[in-house]
């Protein structure tokens, strides 16, 4: 999530990708970061005991949404604060 908001001060494009379990804490980051409505990405959980077929199956159906996130990026309302 962090990687991403640095990214994005940055005028980066970036996708910030986590798994299911981890959405409240990718909302609290974005959150103390001063930015509540940074999109990121959540799939499903575990990934730890997937094989690389698997993990490359879920990666494939996210796909769409990575691009999206990063052809659109953050919403215009949604300012990125300059870097601290």
């Amino acid at each position: 999530m962090l990687d991403s908001i640095v990214f994005e001060q940055n005028g980066v494009p970036s996708a910030s990708i986590i798994t299911e379990v981890f959405k409240v804490t990718g909302k609290a980051m974005a959150t103390t970061w001063g930015l509540p409505d940074f999109k990121f990405i959540a799939m499903p959980h575990p990934i730890a005991n997937l094989n690389p077929a698997q993990l490359d199956q879920r990666a494939e159906a996210i796909v769409p949404e990575v691009v999206k996130l990063l052809l659109e990026g953050q919403t215009q309302q949604q300012r990125i604060p300059e870097k601290v």
